[in-house]
């Protein structure tokens, strides 16, 4: 039966190679049988910007790029981490860049895909943050800057986003649920499917006395986590590190 893989998540970086390794044996061994691959954002632990190629970005790239020759489409949602990605890395990794929240006929169900990160409106001071870096002129601005001031901004951003993070609830850092079901009346649909919480579950909610679900992802930090989809089951799965 055709299925569809969704993942998002991976925080990949060159220091957790049983992530990547993870990534690429998903790649090579599962992901070809697939109708579909549509990366949710979080792809990345850091992106700094299309130019900063190196042997570590470089083999991801090639690893996409290759199930993409063997003819599965690969789509791409920014995330929170990777929201600088551009077209130099798409083209590199056969990526089509679709918008922040889309609809796709996923086997008859319209089904709503995003990151996930706007549905979080309780963390006021990220959503503040959000704005900007989603704006024209705040990205604009920081590919501007030289590679080793933005690799600073990075670390440091990283470490105050830590620092900050372990103050907040978790109800904080969780979706709302008036959010989602604002978003999913939006949109017209009864599948939501979005990571950034970390939280892999499949809700089941009423939307206009009518059920419907939301679908999370998982993050990739202690083992793959997948999303397969087909026209008869939605299917959280593992994959463990080798």
């Amino acid at each position: 039966m055709p299925f569809t893989y969704f993942i998002s998540d991976l925080h990949l970086s060159a220091d957790r190679d049983d992530i990547n390794q993870c990534l690429f044996q998903f790649l090579s061994e599962q992901a070809p049988q697939a109708d579909a691959l549509y990366v949710l954002g979080d792809l990345f632990e850091v992106w700094i910007g299309d130019d900063d190629q190196n042997s570590f970005t470089l083999s991801i790239a090639k690893a996409f790029n290759t199930l993409r020759q063997s003819g599965v489409p690969i789509y791409f949602i920014h995330g929170n981490r990777d929201f600088l990605i551009r077209q130099r890395f798409a083209k590199q990794a056969g990526f089509k860049i679709l918008p922040e929240q889309v609809v796709i006929d996923l086997y008859g169900e319209p089904t709503l895909i995003m990151h996930g990160d706007e549905l979080c409106t309780k963390d006021t001071e990220y959503q503040a943050f959000r704005k900007k870096a989603r704006s024209w002129w705040w990205p604009k601005i920081m590919l501007s800057l030289p590679l080793s001031t933005r690799r600073k901004l990075a670390r440091k951003g990283r470490a105050t986003s830590k620092q900050k993070q372990s103050k907040l609830s978790a109800e904080i850092m969780d979706v709302t649920s008036k959010e989602v079901i604002a978003c999913m009346q939006k949109f017209a649909v009864k599948t939501l499917i979005h990571g950034h919480t970390h939280r892999p579950a499949i809700h089941p909610l009423e939307i206009n006395n009518q059920s419907a679900q939301r679908v999370v992802l998982g993050d990739w930090y202690d083992q793959g986590s997948i999303l397969k989809v087909s026209a008869a089951a939605i299917e959280l799965q593992q994959q463990k590190f080798n």
